[in-house]
């Protein structure tokens, strides 16, 4: 009995969730966790599916993405019902909530709602139970409208499939050797790809357990005793930061790093401390993860490995020929694959300009490639590629080289405007007791004279967004 509801849950993204199959005995291990609420498989699939006849019908809905054990409920509530879901950041500002809402099409809010909603709530009843079978919607349906994190203007929507989700799913399991004995530990937001798609769906689409920490804190890591953990560098760096905390995680089969690049101190640290070497991985809300270190692969820091299951890169020259694989060569990124979202949601112009018509696409990123395919991001083509004195630089091999150095914390490397060399280095630093001219002489010895800072500036902090990424058309 046990086997076979594990397989409903393995397959909770596709096929039928009958009656039968959902009643069968689930209670022996827990699938969710969220703080101090725990959900066995048949709790989850019941109350979820109770949440599905009450909404079954609508077309949207918005889901105020709480780390809480309700949002869980009304996420899988909704997948059931085949009712297209649009998480929203519960800190997002009042006008671009309002933006999302409106762009979606969104009729509801599922669950939590902001203060004075706009839209009708519906509640969900966490401890209402059905187990009515509802026919499974077309793969090729939306099953979310993601929203992009808005660098350059409004957010624009993503509408993502039940069968991208599945793809981008099963290549992961595949290159982290993900199963149902995997407990994932992680205390990320429930509103994006690392924390939603992932971090949710991924141990049910496995069959495995999750624990949600609600706050990513390292205490709250270590005492979750899981056998995978996800983090975005921020956490990790904390728990670099607190040895008795990372030691915890010895235990463990696999630490993940994603959504910004990890510093290779970072890696090293946690490497001393746990015996892991942490595994980078590569996405975007467009594409979710498309490059992936493996489990049984190379862990390089500061590469973030090869494509994962079905997916194809390639390096392009700003003349549109290609690049060679030397890991050197800056080249712009494009992908193709069969977890990519199709295009923006109402932007045709928008995506005629990253999407191309040979199933290409255009990811902003620019990396180098090596020869034996493994990948290092460089950073986004309009920010983290330099253009200094006729060179192209990395932003990202400046930050490494300054993050080596024990005064600097955190750095952030910009091109500002300069009417001798088209752009000038810049290294916003955070740390202690910086020394200006020392730092610039170690980018200058260790890279090259022409990739050095031409001028520090010391901050308190780096401006990040929800995932941790530094936001440097703010420093600019």
């Amino acid at each position: 009995m046990q086997k076979r509801c594990e397989k409903v849950v393995h397959v909770l993204l596709f096929p039928s969730l009958t009656q039968s199959a959902l009643a069968n005995g689930a209670d022996k291990s827990a699938v969710v966790t969220v703080g101090d609420v725990t959900l066995s498989r048949s709790d989850l699939i019941g109350a979820a599916t109770s949440v599905a006849e009450r909404i079954r019908g609508a077309r949207r809905i918005a889901i105020l993405a709480e780390p809480t054990a309700q949002t869980v409920v009304a996420v899988v509530g909704a997948l059931i019902a085949g009712v297209v879901i649009v998480p929203v950041p519960p800190d997002t500002g009042t006008a671009e909530r309002q933006h999302m809402l409106d762009d979606s099409g969104a009729q509801a809010w599922l669950g939590a709602a902001p203060d004075e909603p706009t839209l009708p709530v519906l509640p969900v009843r966490m401890f209402a139970r059905s187990w009515h079978s509802h026919p499974e919607p077309h793969p090729d349906s939306a099953a979310f409208i993601l929203y992009t994190s808005g660098t350059t203007g409004l957010p624009k929507g993503v509408p993502m499939t039940r069968r991208a989700i599945a793809a981008g799913l099963d290549a992961l399991a595949d290159a982290w050797a993900w199963t149902s004995d995997d407990v994932l530990v992680h205390g990320l937001p429930l509103f994006h790809v690392h924390g939603l798609i992932l971090g949710l769906l991924g141990p049910l689409r496995v069959g495995g357990s999750v624990i949600h920490t609600v706050k990513p804190t390292p205490a709250n890591y270590a005492a979750a005793r899981g056998t995978l953990y996800f983090g975005v560098p921020t956490v990790w760096t904390r728990i670099a930061a607190d040895a008795d905390a990372a030691r915890a995680l010895s235990s463990a089969r696999l630490l993940v790093s994603g959504s910004a690049p990890l510093p290779v101190p970072v890696f090293d640290t946690i490497e001393q401390l746990t015996g892991h070497q942490i595994v980078e991985r590569y996405g975007m809300t467009e594409t979710l993860i498309t490059i992936s270190t493996r489990a049984d692969g190379e862990r390089r820091p500061g590469w973030v490995g090869l494509p994962v299951a079905g997916v194809e890169t390639r390096l392009r020259a700003d003349d549109g020929t290609d690049v060679p694989h030397d890991g050197e060569t800056i080249g712009e990124l494009q992908i193709r694959g069969p977890m990519l979202s199709q295009g923006y949601l109402g932007r045709p112009e928008a995506t005629a300009e990253s999407w191309l018509d040979d199933g290409w696409f255009v990811t902003g990123d620019v990396a180098v490639i090596d020869a034996g395919g493994m990948h290092r991001i460089v950073g986004r083509s309009s920010i983290d590629l330099i253009k200094s004195g006729g060179y192209r630089i990395g932003a990202g091999e400046i930050e490494t080289v300054l993050l080596g150095h024990p005064s600097v914390r955190e750095v952030a490397v910009v091109g500002v405007p300069d009417d001798d060399l088209g752009q000038r280095i810049v290294a916003v630093v955070v740390g202690d007791d910086i020394d200006e001219a020392l730092l610039i002489d170690l980018v200058a010895t260790e890279l090259s004279n022409h990739k050095r800072p031409r001028e520090i500036r010391v901050v308190d902090e780096l401006p990040r967004n929800a995932m941790g990424k530094v936001q440097k058309k703010l420093l600019l």
